[in-house]
Parts: C-alpha cells; sequence; structure tokens
C-alpha cells in the first residue's frame, strides 16, 4: 500500500505492507538508526519518537496508521534549537548517554519541557513512565530535565526561571 506522512518535517511516499513496523521502515529503509529495536513490545523506550504529539514506541505502530501522520525521530529532532537546550541541560548534569535509551530520554523531555518549563518529580516520572534507562541515574535525568528547562526559559525569555 502506498502511504503517505510526514516525517521530521519533510512530506514521505513509501510503499509498505499494512502490517510492517514504523521501527522497521525508519531503520531498515530509510536508515534513521537512531530508534533502537529493544524490547519490540513498547516497553522499554529504545525507538520511541514522536507520533502525532505524543511519544510512542515505533515498535508497535503498524504502516497503515502512518497515513496522515506525522512522525519526528531523534534524527529530525537533534536540528533544532530546543535539542541543544536538551543537550546542554543533560551535559550539565552528567546525564550518561549510551545511545540505546537517548530517543526516549530526549523526545520524552522535549514533550515534558513543552507542557512545563518546570516539572515536579511526578510530571517527570509520568513523562518517563514508558523509558527504560539504564545508562542515567534518575535523580541526574530529572536534574537535566530541569536544567534544559532553565536553558529554555533564558534563551526564550532572557531570564531564568
Amino acid at each position: 500500500m502506498t502511504i503517505r506522512f510526514i516525517l521530521n518535517g519533510e512530506d514521505m511516499e513509501i510503499n509498505a505492507e499494512a502490517n510492517q513496523r514504523l521501527i522497521g521502515i525508519l531503520r531498515d529503509r530509510l536508515g534513521l538508526t537512531a530508534s533502537k529495536s529493544g524490547c519490540l513490545n513498547g516497553s522499554c523506550g529504545a525507538c520511541s519518537v514522536i507520533f502525532n504529539g505524543a511519544v510512542s514506541p515505533s515498535c508497535l505502530i503498524p504502516a497503515f496508521r502512518l497515513q496522515g501522520s506525522e512522525v519526528i525521530t531523534l534524527e529530525g529532532f537533534s536540528q533544532t534549537i530546543e535539542y541543544q537546550d536538551i543537550a546542554a541541560g543533560f551535559a550539565s548534569a552528567g546525564v550518561e548517554s549510551c545511545g540505546y535509551c537517548d530517543a526516549g530520554k530526549i523526545l520524552a523531555t522535549e514533550l515534558l519541557l513543552g507542557y512545563n518549563l518546570q516539572p515536579g518529580r511526578d510530571e517527570f516520572a509520568a513523562a518517563f513512565r514508558g523509558i527504560r534507562c539504564r545508562c542515567t541515574n534518575g535523580e541526574n535525568l530529572y536534574q537535566g530535565v530541569l536544567s534544559a528547562g532553565e536553558m529554555r526559559q533564558r534563551r526564550i525569555y532572557g531570564r531564568s526561571l
């Protein structure tokens, strides 16, 4: 079937079987490998993308659901100024990067900061519920999110929170 959707801000048209998974399309057909094949059941977050405005496991998204949708991968998001805020915030807090869970950590942070630049621990826990990160302790990750929020606040408004 022919599927039209937006990928990282660009119109895409691909031919795929209806039940083929987005993770396979991204990695095998389009060469976008930041999303990793992890658990393949949607519980680890390694294959995370932003799908129609929500962090979603690409291993659970069948090709037929892509029709008319918008997908943002870590590769696309990394080209934005918002990514720079997160990268700097993570670096300042000592957030480790193994490469495996980066898509989940970074994209979940982006959506959380889009909602609240000063998230509380409960909001943080809810945003990261589906992200299984073993390379960074939770406190460093939380501090990295707060630091990224502060950097974004300074960039946008010229002042700290």
